[in-house]
């Protein structure tokens, strides 16, 4: 927690409510300021810079969820957010903790559960502060892993297209690590003093789109929007084809004239900033389809870098293996263990068909599930969830039918997913229209399956 005493603010349209959540929070030492409304919040944000803000969804001028939004746009290390609601639902929790607010609380409120969030929340910001500068050296010195001829040609490639401006077009499978191999790309290019701003393009709305790009002024205040935060930096558009047509067009002219207007603004904003992007399918294909505007192909495609799949250079296996064993002992201070060699000989000739995200996600689940030192060939097997068999399986039956029903169902709603968010080139708002489920649900599933956005 902070040497000084942690500052509160309540925000919230029931005086019962702040009067009850300011008396609770004072007993226990914290100083606490409370608004009645969005309005009130932001002045008090500004004056007090709270340690922590517990917000309710429901106010009568601009809701919790839209005043998150705008605090999210416009500060990168914003306090813990708390949201509070008295129309408790999975739906809002979900799009809360998506947007980045730190916990949920239901009204009416448990006492005990406020004070634990609170201070969990406290914690975990000061840690969050104290840890910054040591991330910001992680994400500085981080560089692909492995020394197959793949990688040593590919990190060469990229540092001497790091000393041009070009666009560079990152294309692979999910899962290959595109997004790191463009902060390589960052960090050893004359961007690497300015920020490294990364955006999955299918998580944003269309309706948002003009705001979340160029940002908004409102009532004399200015909320910078992603190409303005990256300034003398680098702007990395993740899935770059699952943006709409209309954002397409747009973002097309601001990189044209190297300048835009934020919504609501008169005066052109100019940038400097390296955009990079990345996709999964093959973005010539989408263009000839009409689904991606030639011009904005060809503005973002000055250079494309084909990733290969981690299949192709399984060598690289066991020292991605004991990267992230590492990376996980360091980060998030897991028992070390390590994999015995016949895991690693097995793993080296697993389809790997997540790629590296799979492996690290197979690393995470070892280390936090499994004990004992020694990560043995059957756990292994049984993390992956495979059921080797010495009997020849015909290839007509998937492997997953060998599961019990509950994992079988994971399986196939997992690999159904992703071949969708595969071919609508990782938008939820098309993956939605595609397999007929409501966004939000939408939302919760993907979490719950660990598909990443």
């Amino acid at each position: 927690m902070n040497a000084q005493t942690p500052r509160i603010l309540v925000v919230d349209d029931e005086p019962d409510i702040r009067r009850l959540v300011c008396e609770i929070l004072e007993d226990e030492g914290y100083q606490v300021a409370t608004a009645e409304n969005a309005g009130a919040a932001r002045e008090l944000k500004k004056a007090k810079a709270p340690d922590l803000i517990l917000l309710d969804i429901w106010m009568p001028d601009t809701d919790g969820i839209t005043l998150l939004k705008e605090w999210v746009a416009e500060e990168a290390m914003l306090c813990p957010v708390v949201m509070m609601s008295g129309h408790g639902s999975v739906e809002a929790a979900v799009e809360a903790t998506r947007l980045g607010a730190y916990d949920f609380l239901e009204k009416p409120l448990s006492l005990a559960k406020l004070l634990l969030i609170v201070e969990r929340a406290l914690e975990a910001s000061s840690l969050q502060i104290e840890n910054a500068g040591l991330k910001q050296q992680l994400h500085a010195d981080i560089e692909p892993v492995g020394k197959s001829a793949t990688v040593a040609r590919l990190k060469d490639q990229l540092k001497r297209l790091a000393q041009h401006d070009a666009r560079v077009l990152f294309v692979g499978e999910a899962g290959v690590g595109k997004e790191m191999y463009a902060r390589y790309l960052h960090n050893n290019s004359a961007h690497r003093d300015g920020p490294f701003v990364d955006v999955a393009v299918g998580s944003i709305s269309p309706e948002n789109s003009a705001v979340e790009f160029f940002g908004k002024e409102d009532a004399g205040k200015i909320y910078p929007g992603l190409l303005e935060r990256a300034h003398k930096g680098t702007l990395f558009l993740g899935e770059i084809c699952g943006m709409d047509k209309e954002t397409q067009l747009k973002l097309l002219g601001a990189l044209e004239s190297s300048s835009f207007l934020r919504v609501g603004g008169s005066e052109a904003v100019r940038v400097d900033v390296r955009v990079v992007a990345s996709t999964r399918i093959a973005l010539d294909e989408e263009v000839k389809a009409g689904r991606f505007r030639q011009d904005l192909y060809y503005l973002l495609n000055e250079v494309s870098l084909d990733i290969q799949p981690l299949r192709e250079h399984s060598e690289d296996v066991p020292a991605l293996l004991s990267f992230y064993v590492d990376y996980f002992v360091s980060q998030d201070r897991l028992p070390f263990r390590k994999f015995s060699m016949a895991a690693q000989n097995f793993l080296r000739n697993y389809s790997w068909r997540g790629n590296v995200r799979e492996l690290k996600n197979l690393v995470q689940r070892l280390m936090i599930l499994g004990a004992g030192e020694d990560i043995e060939i059957d756990e292994v097997k049984g993390a992956l969830g495979s059921v080797i068999s010495d009997a020849v399986t015909s290839h007509a039956v998937p492997e997953f039918f060998n599961l019990p029903l509950k994992e079988a169902r994971d399986h196939f709603e997992k690999a159904y997913l992703e071949y969708h968010f595969e071919r609508t080139g990782g938008s939820v708002a098309k993956l939605s229209a595609a397999v007929g489920m409501e966004r939000t649900h939408l939302y919760r599933k993907l979490h719950s399956l660990n598909i990443k956005l």
